[in-house]
């Protein structure tokens, strides 16, 4: 393989060296269907041949609008192939104008869609007069007795591209051939949580180098499963899921595809449960669920049966301390116990989990370190990981034996990672700064935006916007502490990162679901918070309430104002935060931060811009006298 190989280069390799390996699970028709690595090169070639026989030309932009399934990942190496820059787009964006600015910002003159997401393609399509032609994957999931003028089948273009292969292979071979290191893989657009979306220019060259970085910190086992959750549109998935799958010889299992995405979330546990993965990809948001179905099913066994669980959770927590520091001379009497509990209670956990996880790599947020250790307890260790599309992603990881809970992991190698203060100066190892990365990973630069490219890559170093450290007493590892461009500013100029605090409190409360702080030089701070309603009312009516009396609703503030005092000085949780960073007013929300109302993007993780111009006018009122007061009619009514 060349010493800068191409995506083209990769692919012909390893599905060549592990031909007969499944690589990709899916659900079809409900029976599970497997397509090894040489079918896989062979139907990439299908519908490469396919595209250039529709007048496809190398460099020409291509939309792909899908759900995560096999022929996802089919088309957008068919495109490659043709020579093909691809523009993987979220199925969370709706037919309006986000959609549409994605296609005519890119200079996508070709869309790939599947045939759930068509209509959104038909209804903007005719704002969108560069497209040539819509590729629809589907057949039979629409009535096609009346294919638009632009539209064709995808089996169209792979029987087209069957002939084309062969009367033309030479003039096929000689187009993926001419496909250079630093040719554009994708245009992949931001979710645009703190700024309107961008378009990170992904090479080729970015792709495999990152995969052989993230190789250097993660290992997978040859014939291993992957689930992904994650969307495919984002590169995470392409590295650590698509890539790295290859490159080990493994295979991908995709979650079965529902009406809309809730709907898909709902398939997660019987897909965990039918493909029995060694390996996850998720998020901390989905961690969190995972978390509560767990307790859910071991609270409803019985109260002796909980006693014991979070007694052996406790026990193999205190064993595992920070996982590097796990075990020592002094809890030698722990580990029996562990061997003890792990047979009685942690695997069946695991079983629920098809018995063969090996780990769980999260992304796309801070992983609150409770959940690191309650995982690692029952054996299912989930390791956090750190990165940005600009960097094709992966910056650092946790791995099996190579772990800090806390940290965001090992600097992945080749790469130089150092810290920077707010004037671009290199800090001493140990002080928080901006993470600024160098290395082949770094994106070729922001489409059509030079004066972005110009502020955010400086002499080939990425500037992040995250804020973190390098470990002092093992440099290989980084700690990540939330974004550095994105910082609460007080009133008195004081700026602090509001992170921490919204992942801690919906951990550490059973009546909080989500929380977002504000203070844009503010007299004080204030919390827009998502209540756990069910919970609350069930707190309320142990107090002997009403939980739809406004007695009732008071004492649920009541509860949630205690729980935010939980972190103020004298509660038990007063070393977390200074006093000053804390919220003094609240505000509770009339509805969740979720994909369809655009407060939580496509990894789950919260658009703090969305939510704060959707509660605008809340976060006025919170800065009044009669908004800063916690039992004002607006909180009263959200309840």
């Amino acid at each position: 393989m060349a010493e800068r190989p191409t995506i083209i280069d990769f692919v012909e390799k390893y599905t060549r060296q592990f031909a007969d390996h499944v690589y990709l699970r899916e659900k079809v028709a409900g029976e599970w269907k497997t397509i090894t690595q040489e079918q896989t090169r062979a139907e990439a070639y299908r519908i490469g041949a396919g595209l250039m026989s529709l007048g496809l030309e190398k460099g020409d932009k291509i939309a792909l609008l899908s759900e995560s399934r096999a022929m996802w990942i089919l088309a957008e190496l068919g495109a490659m192939y043709a020579g093909a820059t691809d523009v993987p787009l979220s199925v969370n964006l709706g037919a309006d104008a986000d959609l549409i600015f994605r296609i005519d910002h890119s200079d996508s003159q070709w869309i790939l869609v599947s045939g759930n997401q068509l209509p959104k393609i038909r209804k903007i399509l005719p704002q969108c007069p560069a497209v040539k032609k819509v590729i629809v994957f589907d057949d039979t999931a629409f009535d096609y007795a009346e294919l638009g003028e632009k539209e064709i089948r995808m089996s169209e273009v792979q029987a087209a591209g069957d002939a084309f292969l062969k009367e033309h292979f030479d003039l096929f071979e000689a187009r993926f051939k001419s496909v250079g290191p630093d040719d554009y893989a994708n245009i992949s657009y931001t979710s645009g949580t703190t700024a309107d979306p961008k378009g990170i220019l992904l090479t080729h060259r970015n792709y495999t180098a990152n995969v052989a970085q993230g190789n250097s910190v993660i290992t997978i086992g040859e014939n291993d499963v992957m689930l992904i959750i994650l969307p495919l549109d984002h590169c995470f998935a392409h590295v650590a899921g698509m890539y790295t799958m290859m490159f080990y010889g493994g295979s991908i299992a995709f979650v079965p595809i529902g009406k809309n995405s809730l709907a898909t979330l709902k398939n997660v546990p019987v897909a965990i449960r039918e493909t029995r993965p060694h390996v996850m990809l998720s998020v901390p948001a989905l961690a969190r669920n995972f978390k509560k179905n767990i307790e859910s099913g071991i609270k409803a066994k019985g109260p002796t049966t909980v006693k014991l669980f979070n007694f052996a959770v406790r026990n193999a927590i205190a064993y595992n301390k920070e996982y590097y520091n796990r075990g020592g001379f002094l809890y030698w009497w722990r580990k029996p116990l562990m061997w003890l509990f792990d047979k009685l209670i942690f695997t069946k956990v695991r079983e629920s989990f098809g018995g063969r996880m090996k780990f769980f790599v999260g992304g796309g947020a801070l992983l609150d370190i409770e959940l690191q250790r309650f995982f690692c307890a029952v054996g299912m260790p989930m390791f956090q990981g750190y990165g940005l599309t600009e960097a094709t992603p992966i910056i650092c990881a946790n791995s099996t034996g190579h772990a800090i809970f806390g940290s965001s992991g090992r600097i992945v190698r080749p790469m130089d990672c150092i810290i920077c203060d707010d004037q671009g100066k290199e800090v001493p190892i140990g002080q928080k700064g901006e993470i600024v990365v160098r290395g082949e990973n770094v994106m070729a630069g922001y489409w059509k935006n030079p004066e972005a490219t110009a502020k955010t890559v400086i002499d080939g170093w990425l500037h992040t916007g995250d804020m973190g450290y390098i470990c002092p007493w093992d440099t290989d590892f980084l700690y990540v502490t939330g974004r550095f461009k994105s910082l609460l500013i007080s009133s008195d100029g004081e700026k602090y990162s509001p992170e921490g605090f919204e992942d801690s409190l919906p951990e550490v409360s059973k009546y909080v679901s989500q929380v977002v702080l504000h203070n844009n030089q503010n007299p004080y701070t204030v919390v827009l918070l998502v209540p756990e309603k069910e919970a609350l009312a069930d707190f309320v009516k142990g107090e002997g309430l009403d939980p739809a009396s406004r007695e009732g609703k008071e004492a649920m503030l009541r509860k949630i104002q205690s729980e935010i005092d939980s972190y103020k000085t004298g509660g038990p949780h007063e070393d977390l935060f200074p006093d000053r960073w804390l919220p003094a007013a609240v505000i509770v929300c009339d509805e969740p931060y979720t994909i369809a109302n655009q407060m939580m993007n496509s990894t789950m993780k919260i658009v703090r811009r969305k939510v704060e111009e959707h509660y605008a006018d809340r976060i006025a009122y919170a800065y009044t006298a009669e908004g800063k007061n916690l039992f004002n009619e607006k909180n009263l009514a959200a309840l």
